[in-house]
């Protein structure tokens, strides 16, 4: 039986010096026979020891990866981020967006550092460890910006992608009979406002998700506008009432029209496709995520 020659204290000191993962630390001094300065080389020839001297690089560039279970019933919308798009196109960058996708699906993690901290069951180590190691080996740092979970307790999730995947939507609705959650029908519908929720760019579900700052200032630019124009000063409160029906309905997810049909709003289309379903649909929340978004 072959005995370490290294310690616990030698594979931190050599993660601090080197950044690399506690794997790849224990190998570099298994393989060296437990010396630093040779273990700190071995990770440097591997290309694992670069990532402290790469911290401080921009990570602009990456990709926005959606997952949707099978029965429709939980979805994640995760922000991944690199620093050239010509990484963020690599089939390798794109396993990592979906390690992230499968770890934070199946994890109960509330934020990104809780995420980064839970133990990736295949590689028995937390996946920010996971991850140093596979920015390694693209030779750019990976960062985990964001992500967000719906996983409603009687639901559906569906969810969009832009073909380019710098854009992506998640959208979620209660769904009378939760045994139609991934039905076709239920699924193609949700697929369909996230669809739209990447062209249009809502601003909330319906008013009442729309910043009370954000309604003042329309309603004082509606109340200028018709100042300016010489209307009575009675009319001015019932113009800016009407602007800003107008501007709900252009802003609200619910209200918008359609962009596969404009004679239809997203309200009305729920209401078709829950009669074709046979059941009761009512979209409860959406995300959306646009590449370098705070």
């Amino acid at each position: 039986m072959t005995t370490m020659s290294f310690t616990a204290k030698d594979v931190q000191e050599l993660r601090q010096r080197t950044g690399a993962g506690m794997m790849d630390c224990k190998k570099a001094l298994t393989e060296t026979n437990g010396d630093l300065e040779a273990a700190v080389e071995y990770l440097r020839k591997k290309g694992i020891a670069k990532m402290e001297k790469r911290g401080d690089r921009a990570t602009s560039e990456g990709v926005i990866g959606t997952l949707v279970t099978p029965d429709g019933t939980h979805g994640v919308l995760v922000e991944v981020n690199c620093e050239t798009d010509f990484v963020a196109r690599n089939e390798a960058f794109g396993a990592i967006v979906d390690l992230v996708l499968a770890q934070a699906a199946g994890s109960d993690a509330a934020d990104v550092d809780a995420l980064l901290a839970s133990t990736v069951a295949a590689q028995g180590a937390p996946l920010g460890e996971v991850l140093k190691a596979e920015s390694a080996k693209l030779g750019e740092v990976v960062v985990v910006k964001r992500f967000v979970r719906f996983k409603p307790a009687a639901g559906a999730v569906g969810s969009y992608q832009h073909h380019n995947k710098k854009v992506a939507v998640l959208v979620e609705a209660a769904v009378g009979d939760v045994a139609k959650a991934g039905h076709e029908v239920v699924q193609k519908l949700l697929r369909e406002i996230a669809e739209h929720a990447a062209a249009m760019n809502p601003l909330a579900l319906d008013e009442t998700g729309i910043p009370a700052d954000v309604v003042e200032k329309e309603k004082r630019i509606a109340e200028d506008q018709a100042r300016q124009s010489g209307k009575p000063e009675a009319m001015i409160e019932k113009i800016a009432d009407g602007k800003l029906k107008a501007f709900f309905k252009d802003n609200s997810l619910v209200h918008q029209p359609t962009v596969r049909d404009p004679k239809k709003t997203v309200t009305q289309l729920v209401a078709e496709k829950a009669k074709e379903a046979g059941t009761t649909i009512t979209v409860t929340r959406f995300q959306r995520f646009a590449l370098g978004d705070a």
